[in-house]
């Protein structure tokens, strides 16, 4: 499919709203996929030093 301007590309024959949100809905869902274990590795990682500091101060 070839376009005739930037403008027809991102108007995608009419479909533009449906198309860019389904790849940002997309790329939103991989960024989350991605950023959640690694929240979630470091939220542990604080929760263990907590712990060890509590059983090192009794």
């Amino acid at each position: 499919m070839s376009f005739a301007s930037f403008g027809d590309f991102l108007a995608m024959g009419h479909h533009g709203l449906y198309v860019w949100s389904a790849y940002g809905i997309c790329l939103s869902v991989l960024a989350l996929n991605v950023a959640a274990p690694i929240l979630a590795r470091k939220r542990y990682l604080q929760q263990e030093a907590r712990r060890l500091r509590r059983e090192n101060s009794k």
